[in-house]
C-alpha cells in the first residue's frame, strides 16, 4: 500500500482498515458493522462454545472430503489432458467453461440428484475446486520439456514410471498453484452449499446470526473462514516455494 508516494507495510495498512471499521462501528454509520472490537470479543465467545466446534466438524469433514475427491480426479485427469490429445479436445472446452461458469447458480440444482444434507456440500465443493486443479494440471503438463520424457525413456523407465516420476514431479510447481486456487475455491463451496442447500454446519451459523441481526458474531465467523482460507492458501504458497527451482529447470 502506497501512501503520499510512502510504501506502507501490510500490517500498517491491515491497522488502517480496522481504524476504520472500529470508527464506523462506533459512529453506527451502518446498522450491518459494529466496532471491531466487538467483533474481536464475539469471537472469543465464539471459539467458547460447543456449537462452534460441532458446526466447524460438521464444515470441516465436508470440505476435506470434498477436497481428496477433487484432488483424486483432478490432477489424474488434468495429467491425462496434457498428455492425450484426444482427451484434451473431449473435455478441455467444459473444463473451460465451468472454471468461469457462476456456479453458485448451478447448486440448487444438485438437490434433484442429492438432496438435501452433507453429500450435497461435498459435491458443491468438487464443483468448485475440481476444474480449477485439473486446469492448472494441464498446463503444467504442457509446459513440460520433451527431452525430459527422452532422459527419462533413456533411462529404462516405462510408462507408469514416466507419469509417476517424471511427468508429475515436473508439473508439481503448476499442480500446486492448481491446488492453493481448488482450497481456496473449496472453502468457497462448502459455505455456499451449506447456506443455499443444507442449512447446517457454519451455514447454519450463518443463517442464524443474520437472521437474529447478531452482526457481530456474523462478522467474527466471516474473519475466522477468512483466516482459515488464508492460512490453507499461505501453506500451499509456501510449498511452491520450496520446489520452485523445478520450473526454472524444466
Amino acid at each position: 500500500m502506497i501512501i503520499f508516494g510512502r510504501r506502507i507495510p501490510m500490517i500498517f495498512a491491515l491497522l488502517i482498515w480496522l481504524l476504520v471499521w472500529e470508527a464506523i462501528g462506533r459512529a453506527e454509520l451502518l446498522f450491518l458493522i459494529p466496532p471491531f472490537a466487538d467483533v474481536v470479543r464475539a469471537m472469543f465467545k465464539l471459539l467458547a462454545t460447543g456449537k462452534f466446534y460441532q458446526a466447524v466438524s460438521v464444515s470441516f469433514i465436508a470440505f476435506s472430503t470434498g477436497m481428496m475427491i477433487s484432488i483424486s480426479i483432478g490432477i489424474p485427469l488434468g495429467i491425462l489432458m496434457g498428455r492425450v490429445r484426444f482427451i484434451d479436445e473431449l473435455l478441455g472446452m467444459w473444463v473451460n467453461v465451468f472454471v468461469s461458469a457462476p456456479l453458485t447458480a448451478i447448486v440448487p440444482a444438485l438437490m434433484v440428484l442429492t438432496g438435501f444434507g452433507q453429500t450435497t456440500v461435498i459435491v458443491t465443493v468438487i464443483l468448485f475446486s475440481v476444474w480449477i486443479i485439473t486446469l492448472d494440471t494441464r498446463a503444467g503438463v504442457r509446459n513440460i520439456n520433451p527431452s525430459l520424457l527422452e532422459m527419462g525413456r533413456s533411462f529404462g523407465a516405462n510408462k507408469l514410471q514416466l507419469y509417476t516420476k517424471v511427468i508429475f514431479k515436473a508439473a508439481l510447481p503448476e499442480i500446486l498453484a492448481g491446488l492453493r486456487l481448488g482450497l481456496i475455491r473449496g472453502v468457497r463451496g462448502v459455505i455456499v452449499g451449506q447456506l443455499l442447500i443444507a442449512i447446517i454446519g457454519l451455514g447454519e451459523l450463518f443463517e442464524l446470526y443474520s437472521r437474529s441481526f447478531l452482526m457481530d458474531r456474523f462478522w467474527a465467523l466471516v474473519i475466522m473462514i477468512f483466516l482459515f482460507a488464508y492460512m490453507i492458501s499461505e501453506a500451499v504458497n509456501h510449498l511452491e516455494k520450496r520446489i520452485e527451482f523445478w520450473a526454472s529447470t524444466r
